[in-house]
């Protein structure tokens, strides 16, 4: 018989700013969502037209954030800590993606706050991987 080697130990505590962390992304990502859904002009220039292109945008916007709101707090309640860390690192990395097309279009002062947010998912992740995201350990193990 082949023995398996037990995980490694993480502590099955999370740490309270984690949890903030989640339920403000998962509060944003959702409020967007709706806000994209009940009226997409707000997401665009106040005089910009909102055409059917733009429609169809801002349906795969509300798509993916309730989705991602929605994956986030299910994987809260259920206490899934590693793919809780793991989408928690792919929003990051989306926020951070964000900030670079907010700076490249001129949207200087929301590209602040979504620099703030992304890094603040990031260091969720890496709380609970228990290992630096950034590090294999943190997707391997």
């Amino acid at each position: 018989m082949v023995q398996q080697s037990a995980p490694p130990s993480v502590s099955p505590s999370v740490t309270w700013w984690v949890y903030i962390v989640v339920i403000v992304c998962a509060l944003l990502s959702g409020a967007g969502a709706i806000i994209a859904l009940i009226n997409p002009a707000m997401l665009v220039a106040p005089h910009a037209e909102i055409n059917e292109g733009a429609r169809v945008f801002a349906g795969y916007f509300v798509a993916r954030n309730l989705a991602l709101a929605c994956a986030l707090l299910a994987l809260l309640v259920l206490r899934a800590r590693r793919a809780l860390g793991q989408l928690l690192a792919l929003v990051g990395f989306i926020q951070l993606v964000d900030t670079v097309v907010d700076c490249v279009e001129g949207r200087w002062s929301v590209a602040p706050g979504v620099l703030v947010l992304g890094i603040a998912f990031l260091l969720a992740a890496a709380r609970l991987s228990g290992y630096p995201f950034w590090k294999r350990t943190a997707w391997t193990d």
